[in-house]
Formats: C-alpha cells, sequence, structure tokens
C-alpha cells in the first residue's frame, strides 16, 4: 500500500493547483489515495463527470506523510548516487523499484593458455590470473555503451554450479578454454553482454538439465542464436536414468514448460530435442555434477 500510495502522492503534490484528475492513477494509487482521503481528511474527492479529482486541502497534513514516505525528492539527489542510495533517500528501502546495480561480476578461470583483450589493448592473461589467484573477475557494466569490449580467441564455457568452476577435469578440450561460473540464474546483464559482440570463439552453455538450466539456455539462445549451444554430458541418456531425480525435475516443471514452449521456436540441435523429450518422458532431471559419475 506504501509504494500505491507513495506514488499517488507524488503525483497529487506535483499536479497543478493541487488538483489531480483520478484517471491519472492506477487501480491500486487511486484505492490508496481514496483510503488516505478518509483517514486524514487531508484530501478531497471531487466528482467531475464521469471521474473524480482529488484536491489537497490540508498542504502540510499531505506534506508531513510525504516525506514519511519520501525522505527526499528524485530531483533533489546527486546524479552520481549509487542507485540503492538513492532507493534509500526517497523510499528508505535500497530494493525500491528499480535496484540492480549497475556492474556485476564475472568469475573466470582458464584451462590451458588464454587470453582476453579489451579494445583499449590490455591484455588479461587468464592461464596465469588462475595459476596465481584461482580465477580472475570481469566487472560488466549494465550499460552497454560502456563496454569495454573483452572477448577472447577461444572457447567459453558457461557453468552453472561451483564444483565445475572448482575443477575442470571434466572438460571434453582443456586447450585455449575459459570457464565462467553463473551461479544458478543467468543474468540478464551478461546475456546482453555476450550478445554486444562476439566474446569468444564459441560459446558452450553448461547447465543442470531441468527446468531452471533449460529456461535459461532458451534465454541465452534466443539472444546469441547459433554462437550458444548446449553441451550435453556423454552418455547423458544412461546417467538421466540411472542418477536422475523426480523431484528435481517436478520442482523445475514450471521452469520446463516455459522453456519448452521457448525453445520448440528456435532452431535446436537434435541432440537437445532429445534431451528434452527423454526428460519429459521419464520426468526426471540431472545435475550437472553427474558428469563425474561412473554409468556402468
Amino acid at each position: 500500500m506504501s509504494r500505491a500510495l507513495r506514488a499517488a502522492l507524488g503525483k497529487l503534490c506535483r499536479a497543478q493547483d493541487d488538483r489531480l484528475a483520478g484517471s491519472q492513477l492506477s487501480s491500486a494509487q487511486r484505492k490508496a489515495l481514496d483510503a488516505f482521503a478518509r483517514q486524514t481528511g487531508s484530501v478531497q474527492i471531487q466528482p467531475r463527470g464521469r471521474g473524480v479529482f482529488y484536491r489537497i486541502v490540508q498542504p502540510a497534513v499531505v506534506e508531513r506523510h510525504w516525506r514519511d514516505l519520501t525522505p527526499i525528492d528524485a530531483d533533489e539527489l546527486d546524479a552520481d548516487l549509487p542507485k540503492r542510495a538513492g532507493n534509500i533517500a526517497r523510499a528508505r528501502f535500497s530494493k525500491r523499484s528499480l535496484h540492480s546495480h549497475d556492474l556485476h561480476y564475472l568469475l573466470l578461470k582458464a584451462a590451458g593458455p588464454v587470453q582476453w583483450r579489451d579494445g583499449a589493448g590490455h591484455r588479461l592473461d587468464l592461464d596465469l590470473a588462475t595459476v596465481r589467484q584461482g580465477a580472475a573477475v570481469l566487472a560488466i557494466d549494465n550499460d552497454m555503451r560502456k563496454d569495454s569490449g573483452w572477448h577472447t580467441a577461444g572457447t567459453l564455457w558457461l557453468v552453472e554450479n561451483q564444483a565445475l568452476f572448482d575443477r575442470l577435469d571434466w572438460l571434453p578440450d582443456r586447450m585455449h578454454a575459459s570457464v565462467a561460473y553463473y551461479g544458478g540464474q543467468l543474468r540478464k546483464g551478461l546475456i546482453e553482454w555476450l550478445a554486444a559482440r562476439p566474446r569468444a570463439a564459441r560459446v558452450r552453455f553448461f547447465p543442470d538439465y531441468d527446468g531452471v538450466g533449460l529456461l535459461n539456455y532458451a534465454r541465452i539462445k534466443e539472444r546469441l542464436g547459433d554462437a550458444v549451444q548446449l553441451w550435453l554430458m556423454p552418455a547423458w541418456e544412461s546417467r538421466l536414468r540411472r542418477y536422475g531425480n523426480a523431484e528435481l525435475w517436478q520442482g523445475t516443471a514450471r521452469e520446463f514448460q516455459a522453456a519448452q514452449r521457448r525453445l520448440t521456436e528456435l532452431v535446436l540441435e537434435p541432440e537437445v530435442l532429445e534431451l528434452i523429450r527423454t526428460m519429459q518422458s521419464l520426468g526426471m532431471a540431472l545435475e550437472q555434477e553427474a558428469v563425474w559419475v561412473d554409468t556402468t
């Protein structure tokens, strides 16, 4: 309610002559402002034709409630203030409205000699960073206009679970490969960063074979097209039959259905279509770590 009231009072306070047409409010904002008017008597509701107007009759009361909800007006904030700090100033809550950070960080490891370069001629020796520090990180700005152009000539692998990032012995080809850990949910900013320009010779996507993993694949496939491919672990069908999890399948069934609808509109590899059909027929999902489990 406070969010709707904040928006309604903001519109009312900015309205000419302290009068606001009800048609300028959403249904939730009208409901909140109606309740506020009844409780405080500081706003008058005036019928007008088929609608109503709201008029401030006790400005001091409205101003006090407005400042309780919004300590600082948006146009008074420093333009360089971080978004979440601005949300606290405007709404006393960092996650109010648009609260994403301007940057997010991509963890990378090297398998073999790997170089990354940006548009300014800087280099990242990912192999050396992996040996010395265990991993490297790229800061990705959600504003693609500030993209620094980092890219590599090798293959970029995206993995969902940390175990696959910690140990790289599952990789089918360890030469000139970068492995990135995206942690369960694929950020929209990462997808857009990958779509902005070619970042690698090939992009291989290796998620859990469940609804969440396939929905993430649908999202990145829609943006990258043939530049990204889902990787299927060797003997995936026998692993799915032997080690598949029905509870995980059921828990991500909604995401699976959404992914299936979106993926059917794309041109997919026959093996991926077979994976989807087999998961559905067995009612099983398979986690990434099964790549290490013996199939015999």
